[in-house]
């Protein structure tokens, strides 16, 4: 068991072999399989990322990575951002420029800034958050969705992982890993970058969360709200649209893909006194299931104490 496994856990274990892994995991990879389709690399290169081992993902898996293909991994840097700058979403939609200054350097230095975090079941889909956190999450030590707001009381660690190409300097992958800083239990480690998919006239953000044998990628589209704010949206219908993504290796350069059109999620952001707050919302079916609101504060100066947004 993952050693940030902790709390209640549902005895679903039953390992299949290193190549297939735990058994709930494998059967909902052959549902990808089932319902899904092949693709190769060279026809939907969006759709390609970081697949994780079938032992589990956990805080390290980047720096595990860099290492298992000899890549280079770049040095912690205090000020190292998810994206380059909003300018490279720049579109047909979207005025990067119209974005307020704080919001945008806070995706440009996402390293500087503190974060908290409060969240917010609707309802009957507590049950669901604690059975997918009992059976997958926990376990895996990847897309741990707080269940309480005690389970992140004392704050979010978060740090930005760079693995670079060591011959050409090329940035390969950039990673947020976040962290209880209370349990030191992983609660999302992804991927960050830009892509430009069929279904979305300009670039989207896109994340990649790495599982056992594939991932889970999500691609949103970026919008300008009063006032300067700034919305992350998944709201597309079908397969090439923005949205919700599953995948699973088929080959070295082949997966298996199933679009989840059920799930759509936006992330709004906007300037809140000296800090950023955002509101990250998620839906199933049509029905609102989760609600995460992120306080967003530039780190303390050295012998300042930091403190969130209220």
């Amino acid at each position: 068991m993952s050693p940030w496994a902790r709390g209640p856990t549902i005895a679903l274990v039953v390992w299949l072999g290193e190549r297939r892994g735990n058994l709930v995991d494998w059967v909902t990879q052959r549902w990808v399989q089932l319902t899904g389709t092949r693709v190769t690399q060279s026809a939907v290169p969006w759709l390609w990322g970081p697949a994780g081992a079938t032992s589990g993902i956990g805080p390290r898996f980047f720096e595990e990575l860099a290492t298992e293909r000899g890549l280079a991994l770049l040095p912690d840097a205090a000020d190292a951002g998810l994206l380059p700058g909003l300018a490279a979403l720049a579109g047909p939609r979207f005025e990067p420029g119209e974005v307020a200054p704080a919001i945008a350097d806070f995706y440009a230095h996402t390293a500087a800034f503190d974060l908290r975090i409060q969240s917010r079941w609707s309802g009957p889909f507590r049950a669901m958050g604690w059975m997918i956190a009992s059976i997958f999450s926990r376990r895996l030590a990847q897309l741990n969705m707080p269940l309480s707001d005690r389970e992140l009381e004392g704050g979010v660690h978060s740090r930005i992982v760079r693995v670079a190409d060591p011959a050409s300097g090329e940035l390969l992958h950039t990673a947020w890993v976040r962290t209880a800083v209370e349990t030191g239990r992983p609660v999302f480690v992804g991927q960050y970058g830009i892509a430009e998919i069929p279904g979305h006239e300009g670039p989207c953000v896109k994340v990649v969360f790495p599982l056992p044998n594939g991932n889970a990628m999500i691609f949103l589209r970026p919008r300008v709200d009063p006032d300067g704010g700034l919305s992350l949206i998944s709201d597309g219908r079908r397969f090439g649209d923005t949205g919700f993504y599953f995948t699973v290796i088929a080959g070295s350069e082949e997966r298996w893909v199933r679009y989840v059109r059920t799930m759509k999620e936006s992330l709004c952001l906007r300037v809140d006194g000296p800090g950023v707050a955002a509101v990250h919302r998620f839906r199933v079916f049509g029905l609102p299931f989760l609600e995460l609101r992120y306080a967003i504060a530039r780190k303390a100066i050295a012998g300042v104490e930091s403190r969130a947004i209220a």
